[in-house]
């Protein structure tokens, strides 16, 4: 019988004309899903245990077989693999490799499953894995807000609304706010993690298989605690990709919003820290500059995050059930996240080392702005006036000292009570930046004492 033009491909056998040149660069992915070859050879070789304890394959064709991906996997990790772009992706790069080794053998290891399940576990297995370094990574940083809070306990600051100074915390208190936010991310990835974890393999194409096959076994094999409940969904399931993505952008968000604190901190106009030098760089033209460059990149970086994000969405967005090559356009919004927010979170990791706070700088700048006016209107509370009432009489107290070019705490006891006769000596203490962080006692407050107990039991969830 005369050779097929088109079948030397592995699905050619109905082809009569070899793919175009331009089709063959347009369709192939191996350049970027080779990274996930080790996750591909992790599901052959359990699917390979699984078809030969259901007789689908002989004890001598599985040792064949297992041999064979052993020795692809080790040429791959030394660089030795030669990839070939005609077999489009990492799996049949894998596969055209291994029946070149074996044979017969390695030509049954694709009995019972499909590209389309294969490389839905691949993604699955990969994101288990990345997700765990991410929540590593994440554990590490929060370790390093915590070494600052400590570090820096007592030392008062501006807290900020509209960028507009509002009232008195401690640095340590606005520390934990991040290590709060990462805590978040780290809930979200353990959670995701939960859907990752479910096994694809044995969906087949998108319709199961007829032949005898134990995907529990598989299960177990591969260290999966569901597997999937539908055929059509598990090949074409993404959700768990976005939900990741999800994820990796508010990490991105939560580092970028930090970096954004550390520019402004880093300026002449805030000089409330100095960032180490080794994470900053000068300029080509202007020789006295010292930029947070590091900072801004990861500020910079969540616009590529959010897009991934986006990316996929719009991908799924028009899909029909079930598989559908646009699929393949998944996996480098996934990797681009994943390579992104692990660079940016061990940089911010190494960076927290290395910045320092002005402390004297950051308690001349709780003096300015009639920052303690809120307690001013909370002590006439406990005077028993209405809040609205109070906020009236203080709004008009600041009016008075911006017309005269005061703060509050420059007023004499005279003064304060021309704006209310319940003003008595006591208001001093009330109007000091001390006493106001110390005041704010309640669960999740600024004031020492609940700062303290915070931080104890941050430093006893990160075990330190």
């Amino acid at each position: 019988m005369k050779k097929k033009a088109g079948t030397d491909k592995p699905w050619g056998g109905r082809f009569t004309e070899k793919t175009a040149p331009a089709a063959e660069t347009f369709s192939a992915s191996v350049h970027f899903d080779m990274r996930l070859y080790r996750y591909d050879i992790a599901g052959s070789r359990a699917h390979a245990k699984m078809l030969a304890k259901t007789g689908l394959l002989s004890g001598a064709e599985l040792q064949q077989i297992l041999g064979g991906l052993m020795e692809i996997e080790s040429e791959i990790a030394s660089n030795t693999f030669v990839f070939r772009s005609e077999l489009e992706d990492i799996h049949m790069n894998i596969e055209k490799t291994l029946v070149e080794k074996v044979g017969q053998a390695g030509e049954k290891l694709h009995t019972a499953r499909s590209r389309n399940d294969q490389v839905a576990l691949d993604m699955r297995l990969y994101l288990r894995d990345e997700s765990q370094h991410l929540i590593a990574l994440l554990a590490d940083l929060q370790k390093g807000f915590v070494a600052l809070a400590r570090e820096y306990m007592g030392v008062m600051m501006p807290g900020y609304t509209h960028l507009q100074r509002a009232q008195p915390v401690l640095l340590s208190h606005h520390l934990l706010a991040y290590y709060e936010m990462f805590s978040r991310d780290k809930a979200r990835l353990n959670d995701c993690l939960k859907r990752i974890n479910v096994l694809p393999l044995g969906s087949g194409a998108l319709a199961g298989t007829s032949l005898p096959i134990d995907r529990d076994f598989v299960a177990r094999e591969l260290g999966f605690t569901a597997v999937s409940a539908n055929s059509m969904d598990a090949v074409s399931d993404r959700d768990f990709m976005v939900e990741f993505l999800a994820a990796c952008g508010l990490i991105q968000i939560h580092l970028s919003r930090f970096s954004e604190e550390l520019v402004l901190w880093a300026s002449q106009e805030f000089n409330f820290v100095e960032i180490a030098d080794r994470f900053c760089t000068g300029s080509s033209i202007m020789p006295q500059k010292k930029n947070p460059d590091m900072p801004e990149l990861i500020r910079g970086k969540s616009g590529r995050v959010v897009g991934n994000l986006m990316a996929l969405l719009t991908v799924l967005k028009g899909l029909p059930m079930s598989y559908n090559r646009d699929l393949q356009e998944d996996k480098e919004p996934v990797f681009d996240s994943v390579d992104t927010v692990s660079q940016s979170l061990a940089v911010m990791v190494e960076l927290l080392s290395g910045l320092s706070f002005n402390r004297e700088i950051l308690l001349h700048a709780t003096q300015e702005g009639f920052i303690t006016a809120t307690d001013l209107a909370e002590y006439l509370v406990r005077k028993n006036i209405p809040f609205r009432q109070a906020h009236a009489i203080v709004g008009q107290a600041v009016a008075y000292c911006i017309a005269n070019g005061k703060e509050l705490t420059d007023l004499t006891l005279e003064e304060l009570q021309v704006f209310s006769a319940a003003i008595a000596e006591e208001v001093f203490e009330v109007l000091s930046v001390e006493g106001s962080v110390n005041s704010r006692t309640a669960s999740g407050g600024t004031a020492g004492t609940a700062v303290m107990l915070a931080l104890e039991k941050a430093e006893t969830d990160l075990g330190i």
